[in-house]
């Protein structure tokens, strides 16, 4: 786990370290730049690049975008950035069942959300793998035509036994060694749909004995009968994901295509495949290179797409953008802001090794933002009435509060003081515990940004709970005015006027999950789900919340940060979310 306090230096890490290697040695300067990639002018002699480098950000559009992407986003557009590249904003959408359009936009509303876009000097960088999948069908004749691929009969069981283990070799399809004519008369039939699903599959061929598994001819085509949300009914095969990968970054002219460490092992086909499609004339050189970083693992969150999408149909959360989810239409709704996100990246670092970083570090992140950004405000969350027994019934008086204790040029607002006060249940106590000073029968206190006053008793109902307290303000004691610190107390209690409040539902989140890892071992990880993951209140707020608007965010003192939800709020009466607490109530 991390315990880094301060942004790492730009230069600091090996990615970067690759790229001032590269850009040194003129390794991508021989490049050209045409249009948009995949289309016929992109296959014509084009002009120099002048991007140093390109990256991108392909996500496959199959669910929300979480957490651990937003590590991926701001690697992969902080390079572009600071290197006066482009990173392009790039779909892996070539697995049309599980794909729609909901997450495409999504996606690109949480990257524009953490403050980047795909516009660079009137060239858009926005692509769609389905937009190559032309020339994908052209690469993969061309592999069969050069002796690289083949169409195999055999069964998704067969070929899983016949592909060996980590210890064994694989064992060579019967089909491995079908014509080239046999082998494009079978793919060109796949293609025109005379062929059932998984029924025939294109395999490259590589080298069955190979110890990387993922070189013992790995499928790169199947039949599947699906609609897709880019190109229709057009196709009714696709290619895999490892195989199309590749070529979308050589048609982007990609020259760093950074992944996570998962696909490391993938990296030597990455290679393969673009060395065949440049010996074939499909490809030029220099062509891009995979390098691989280690991902985010974060306690008390699930980061699977698989348990993400289960979380979300099974109902155990209110949706994709439910504020106890990691994703990142989540994290907005919840009040996590994208300069929060920043500064955990640049945290935790980039590094080849798997570590996990505790969540809290990136609750400290988010409140060291929030402490500087967010105005303060002033909230009662478990309301008791408090009756100010000698001040006038019918009197309101001014009292001034500061916008924001560290930027006084935000100047102060009007906060109403009336007889009666809302004031928090637990500032009260008849038989105070050591320690507590706060009120108490004939005990001081000041009433933040207002007067001192004295306890002078309560009220209880049959049960024995306290319903009213009651106390005498000290009239010359008023914050701000001459003598005010006459009277010297050790508490100091917020408040709202209750002719002024502004009632509100206050929605109190916490972890989702009680355990730091959640369906560890054999576990079922919906059993480690946190109980208290979200309670609903109904508090009161100074008068000044009311005109709130979405997504505005606050101190409530002493309480923790809180934002006027996205999804929720109405002009005039917005819904409140609890951000995260003042301090990590999970240290143990």
């Amino acid at each position: 786990m991390s315990s880094e306090k301060t942004p790492i230096p730009l230069g600091s890490n090996f990615i970067r370290a690759i790229v001032d290697k590269d850009l040194e040695q003129g390794a991508y300067a021989s490049r050209k730049w045409a249009g948009s990639p995949g289309d016929a002018a992109h296959q014509a002699a084009g002009q120099p690049d002048t991007a140093k480098i390109r990256t991108r950000f392909p996500p496959e559009p199959n669910g929300y975008l979480h957490i651990g992407h937003a590590k991926s986003i701001f690697l992969n557009f902080g390079l572009a950035r600071d290197y006066n590249g482009v990173c392009h904003m790039r779909f892996d959408d070539t697995n049309p069942e599980k794909e729609s359009q909901e997450y495409v936009d999504s996606i690109t509303d949480s990257v524009k959300w953490l403050g980047f876009g795909w516009e660079n000097s009137g060239e858009s960088n926005l692509y769609f793998a389905s937009n190559y999948f032309d020339f994908m069908y052209r690469a993969a004749e061309a592999l069969i035509e050069n002796g690289h691929a083949y169409v195999d009969s055999q069964s998704a069981e067969e070929m899983r036994i016949n592909r060996g283990t980590l210890t064994e070799a694989g064992k060579n399809s019967p089909w491995r060694d079908r014509t080239v004519a046999e082998n494009l008369a079978l793919f060109r039939e796949m293609r025109d749909g005379k062929h059932t699903d998984g029924s025939l599959i294109l395999r490259s061929k590589i080298d069955m004995a190979s110890p990387n598994i993922n070189l013992r001819d790995p499928a790169i085509y199947r039949v599947r009968r699906a609609h897709h949300h880019n190109t229709g009914d057009k196709w009714c095969i696709y290619p895999m994901y490892t195989f199309a990968h590749p070529i979308e970054d050589a048609l982007e002219q990609v020259t760093h295509s950074i992944c996570t460490l998962e696909f490391e092992d993938q990296r030597p086909f990455y290679d393969w495949l673009l060395e065949r499609l440049a010996e074939a004339g499909l490809l030029a050189h220099p062509l891009p290179k995979q390098y691989e970083f280690a991902r985010l693992n974060l306690t008390y969150v699930v980061l699977s797409k698989r348990k993400l999408i289960q979380l979300v149909e099974e109902k155990q959360v209110s949706g994709w953008d439910d504020p106890r989810l990691p994703t990142l239409a989540g994290a907005r709704r919840r009040g996590y802001v994208a300069e929060g996100f920043k500064l955990f990246t640049d945290r935790i670092g980039v590094s080849k090794a798997d570590s996990w970083i505790d969540y809290s570090t990136f609750e400290d992140c988010m409140r060291e933002v929030l402490n500087i950004n967010a105005e303060r405000r002033i909230a009662v969350l478990d309301p008791i009435k408090l009756v100010i027994d000698n001040y006038a019934e019918n009197h309101v008086e001014d009292c001034f509060a500061p916008n924001h204790p560290l930027k006084p040029e935000l100047g102060k607002r009007v906060v109403p003081l009336t007889r009666e006060l809302w004031i928090e249940r637990e500032d009260f106590m008849e038989v105070p515990s050591k320690g507590f000073f706060r009120l108490v029968p004939d005990g001081l206190v000041r009433l933040r940004y207002g007067y001192v006053v004295k306890c002078t008793g309560c009220e209880k109902d049959a049960q024995g709970n306290v319903t009213v307290v009651h106390c005498e303000y000290l009239p010359d004691t008023k914050s701000g005015t001459p003598g005010s610190d006459s009277v010297k107390v050790k508490g100091n209690i917020h408040w709202v006027s209750t002719q002024h409040a502004y009632e509100c539902e206050v929605r109190l989140y916490d972890r989702l999950f009680k355990e730091a890892h959640p369906g560890e071992g054999d576990r079922d990880f919906l059993n480690d789900m946190n109980p208290n993951s979200v309670t609903v209140i109904t508090a009161q707020l100074e008068p000044n919340l009311k005109d709130a608007k979405a997504e505005d965010s606050f101190q409530f003192e002493r309480h923790g940060y809180f934002v006027a939800d996205k999804k929720d709020s109405v002009a005039g009466k917005p819904v409140f979310n609890r951000t995260v607490t003042l301090k990590d109530a999970w240290q143990k």
